[in-house]
């Protein structure tokens, strides 16, 4: 495994050079995550907007049954829900 030398600057940036950049396929505004594993600082580039993937869960769930109402939660919660005024 070859190494790289990353700069971080006084803001906290990091400055990754352009070869390994393109050798990454990371681009100008690629959201990467970081996690530190045993002093290792690993990462991941963000593939999908990260709503796009909550949207995509979310609509899973309702299709397999598995969400509720605002009603029923708070019945099951006991929480007192205010209710609109129809107009005539």
């Amino acid at each position: 495994m070859k190494g790289i030398a990353i700069t971080v600057d006084n803001k906290g940036r990091l400055s990754i050079p352009i070869k390994s950049r393109k050798k990454l396929g990371i681009n100008p505004g690629d959201i990467l995550f970081f996690r530190e594993n045993d002093s290792i600082l690993q990462y991941a580039k963000l593939e999908e907007d990260p709503f796009e993937i909550l949207a995509k869960h979310a609509l899973q769930e309702y299709q397999n049954g598995n969400t509720i109402s605002i009603e029923e939660y708070a019945q099951e919660n006991d929480i007192p829900l205010k209710t609109k005024k129809s107009r005539v």
